[in-house]
Order: C-alpha cells, then structure tokens, then sequence
C-alpha cells in the first residue's frame, strides 16, 4: 500500500485526486504544519524541502503534487489517466504545466502578501499584480475549454488531477467568477464521485481540527 503525506487544503489534494480516481491503495499520513511537523528530521529525510506532498510507493519516495499525478497515471497506465496517444499525452503535459507555472503561482504570491510572510514582508501591491496575472492566464485556459468536459480528450487525464485543484483555489480568491467555462469545468470536475474535497471543505475542516486539538490540549493542561 502506498502512504500519502498531506492534508487539505494543500496540494495534497491532487494527489488523492489521482488515487481515488485509480482506485489504489493508500494510506494518508496527516503532517501538521503549524507545529513544525513538516521541519521534524524524520520528514525532511522524505523531503528536504519540508512540504507536503509526499508520496511513498515501497522504497521509492516521490516530492511535487504533479509529478506524482503523472506518476500514478504512469503506475495504473490502463485505468486511462495517461493518454496513451502520444499527441494528446503530450498536450496533457502542456496543460498540467501551464497550470503549475501560470496559474497556481500568482495564487502563491497571493497567499504568501495575504498571510504566510510576516506583516512586515507583506505587499499589498503584489497581491494586486498577482491577481491580474492569474486573470489574463485564466482566460486563455477559458478559451480553450469552450464546448469542452475535459482539458484534453474525453475524458480525465493528469491535466484535470492537476489544473482543477488550482482553478477551485482561484475561485477562493473571486478570480474565477467571469469566466463561466471554467465555473462549469469547475462545477463538472466535482460533482465526479471520486473527486477530493473542494478547497472551502478543506479549510473548513482544517480549522475545526485545530480548534479540537486547541481544547484537547487545554484539558489536557488543566488536569494536571
């Protein structure tokens, strides 16, 4: 069985998008952030960047939301996540890196001016760029997705895994409200069966975790 390091909201969530949707085995080891689990020796020995995803699969330890997608995809090769025609895999590649590299990197801009960065390192202007870059990047993807289910094919591929996961973290932001292709691609993707949690569920219930283990712990000091 194969063992997921990760929770919601973070790009974890592509990768448990591409397990559920293969049906495989695996297991997901929660790593709590906020109290510096991810900086603990034991999970640097997994990644030394200390973030999450990681996927180990046996002795074979993989880092990065999307390549483990595209790892999965290559693993469970006949379930269909990978196209097997060499043009439409190729296009697959294409979308999943316009998504990591245009797309979810303004929203990372945005998260880190918005509340990673001390106060003190915070630009309100570069929130501001941020979202205008994500919006012109968008509406190239709005483009392409008119009279479309699926970004490549027909059917869901590693581009979908990977891209959808950044749309919803957009539609956090209000960024995705004008262009109704890619509310309906939104809208389409999540109502699949397999699909992951949507980001606002995540959230949600990342905070009701940290509340509860807020008042464990405070039981835990007042018995004492």
């Amino acid at each position: 069985m194969m063992t997921l390091y990760g929770i919601g909201p973070t790009r974890a969530l592509r990768a448990v998008w591409a397990l559920q949707e293969l049906d495989a085995e695996f297991a997901i080891v929660p790593v709590n952030i906020a109290g510096g689990e991810n900086r603990h020796p034991d999970f640097l020995r997994l990644n030394p960047a200390g973030k999450l995803p990681v996927l180990v699969d046996g002795d074979f330890v993989l880092t990065e939301s999307a390549a483990i997608v595209m790892y999965l995809a290559e693993k469970y090769g006949a379930k269909g996540l990978m196209p097997a025609d060499l043009k439409e895999r190729a296009q697959a590649y294409r979308w999943s890196l316009f998504a990591v590299t245009e797309l979810e990197q303004p929203l990372w801009r945005i998260a880190k001016h918005t509340f990673l960065y001390p106060k003190d390192k915070r630009l309100p202007q570069d929130i501001a760029l941020a979202r205008e870059d994500f919006v012109v990047m968008a509406a190239v993807l709005e483009q392409h997705m008119d009279g479309r289910a699926f970004i490549v094919g027909d059917n869901i591929t590693i581009a979908d895994c990977v891209t959808a996961y950044v749309l919803d973290w957009g539609n956090e932001y209000g960024l995705v409200d004008g262009f109704p292709n890619l509310k309906a691609y939104l809208k389409g993707m999540y109502a699949r069966p397999k699909a992951p949690q949507r980001m606002a569920e995540a959230i949600a219930a990342s905070r009701t975790r940290k509340i509860a283990e807020a008042v464990a712990a405070s039981r835990i000091r007042n018995q004492r």
